[in-house]
Order: C-alpha cells, then structure tokens, then sequence
C-alpha cells in the first residue's frame, strides 16, 4: 500500500459553496493512486449525502463518518448533544493520527464547529500537532480562524459571487446533497 512521503497541512474556507467538494475531490485522486481517506464531518449526520453512497464504491479506500445531527447547530447557544458530537468527532481525529494508517484525514466543517463553540482553539492545536509527518490533514468550513489560517500550508478561500438560493432554488439530490 502506497504511503505519502510528506504529509501537509490544508485549509479550505470561505463563504462560497465548494468546500467540502474540494476535500472530497481530493480524497477521489487519491484513491485513485491506492491512498486511503478518512473523512469525518463535524455538525453533518442523518442526511443521505451522495458522497456517502460514492465512497462505498472505493472499496476500503474512502471512508466517511458523521458526527452530527439532521438540524442546524444553534450558533449563539448550542446544545448539548451537537457538542457531545463535536467532540466525538476530535476523539475519532485523534484516533486516526494516533494509528497512522491512512494517508489523508479531511476534517469536514471543523471550522464552524470551533466558530460555534463546539472545539476549543487547544483542541485544535493538538491535534495538528499530533498529525503524522506522513499524513495530510484537511480542515475545511466556513469561518477558518486566523491563527488556523498562519499556521497551514495551504489556505484556500471559496468566495460567493453568485448564488441560485438567493432566487429560492432549494438544495438538490445530487447537486447539494
């Protein structure tokens, strides 16, 4: 099994749609090439996302997990169980670097999720500090702190310029979800 020589530090942010298809797409190429995925999604659960029915195609190389409810997370006052969630999702990361047994590790909406009071910076630091020399790790979502920002290799910002929902268009199989 192939393994990356150098693992680095991305982050993909910003108000545009696109973030989480970019993580995905990336982790696609790679299982192109025999390198292993995990995604775990922080504030995402109970909704059948296309993405979770394509990585069952890739046959062990993808695997995605989700650590959320179907509601929205209440930004000024969160309840209990989607920071119960969130911290499930931080204790899975940890799992994950601490085997080193995959190559890459997207973490998916850990931005909000520390934007909304889910994770703490401290958390967030750690577990950086924990990654493999040998393992990328993702974090994309809205709302990417600027200390986060400093210390990735790589920031992507995903800007809206132009959105159908603002004309009323709702989220479609396939397209949004």
């Amino acid at each position: 099994m192939p393994r990356l020589k150098k693992g680095l530090v991305q982050v993909y942010t910003g108000e545009g749609k696109g973030k989480t298809s970019s993580a995905l797409g990336l982790a696609f190429r790679s299982a192109g090439h025999g390198y292993k995925s995990k995604i775990i999604q922080f504030m995402k659960g109970q909704i059948k996302y296309g993405e979770l029915n394509s990585a069952k195609k890739f046959k062990g190389l993808i695997k995605i997990v989700q650590c959320g409810r179907k509601e929205f997370v209440d930004r000024k006052n969160p309840a209990r169980i989607d920071i119960e969630l969130a911290q499930k999702a931080l204790r899975l990361a940890e799992q994950e670097l601490r085997k080193n047994k995959i190559d890459i590790l997207i973490l998916d909406e850990l931005n909000c999720a520390l934007e909304f009071g889910l994770l703490k910076k401290k958390q967030v630091l750690d577990l950086i500090q924990q990654k493999p020399k040998n393992m990328e790790l993702v974090l994309t979502g809205r709302y990417a702190p600027e200390w986060l920002m400093e210390i990735a290799d790589l920031v992507s910002e995903i800007r809206c310029i132009k959105h159908y929902w603002e004309k009323g268009v709702k989220a479609r199989k396939g397209i949004e979800f």
